[in-house]
């Protein structure tokens, strides 16, 4: 189990250097990464339900990733890969271009005071980042029960070229993270989009 637990690891090199996506996981399947995956609750169970795909969870708090690594490890998903770094900074300066199919957005923090809103994930850089990031035709997968958090990433996708909104989607189907199944209990709304590389 140990052995498999460093296995459920995304191990680096130095901050410096992108991933090998083939090496890591040993195949060419499509990669696709979520940002900030908390506790794994989405993430976990969508490598399990996607065996065709491989999956990075990127979450900065040690004991969340520990808590992926280990579930990743006892499930034996050879498909995922855990990270504990800052989100836009893997995309940035660590994932290869054009190299992710999928990028995963749940619940982020709103920071809803006015002053600390350059806080927020969805900024004109983190996006630029992201297309970067994206393969032609990928897409970003953006959740939140925020409702001003969400118009105001929208305004800001909208601003940044580059980029076609879909809309939503039908989530009824997929797993749920942690976050959404606390948020569900307390009866908020939640807010979908696809944003699509152009």
């Amino acid at each position: 189990m140990k052995e498999l637990k460093q296995e459920a690891w995304l191990p680096y090199e130095d901050i410096l250097t992108r991933f090998d996506w083939a090496a890591v996981f040993g195949n060419t399947k499509p990669v696709e990464m979520e940002l900030g995956a908390g506790d794994g609750g989405f993430i976990l169970e969508f490598a399990r339900l996607h065996p065709e795909r491989n999956f990075v969870a990127v979450e900065r708090l040690k004991g969340r990733v520990e808590k992926i690594a280990k579930r990743a490890a006892r499930q034996e998903l050879a498909n995922l890969k855990a990270l504990r770094l800052q989100s836009e900074y893997v995309l940035r300066w660590m994932t290869p271009p054009e190299s992710l199919s999928v990028i995963h957005i749940m619940f982020p923090d709103p920071w809803p005071k006015r002053r600390h809103h350059k806080n927020r994930l969805i900024q004109s850089d983190f996006l630029a980042s992201a297309r970067r990031a994206l393969q032609p035709g990928g897409v970003i997968r953006f959740t939140t029960d925020h409702e001003e958090y969400f118009a105001w990433a929208q305004e800001v996708w909208r601003g940044c070229p580059g980029w076609k909104a879909l809309g939503g989607w039908d989530a009824s189907e997929d797993p749920k993270s942690d976050f959404e199944r606390q948020f569900e209990e307390e009866g908020r709304n939640f807010q979908r989009c696809l944003w699509q590389k152009t």
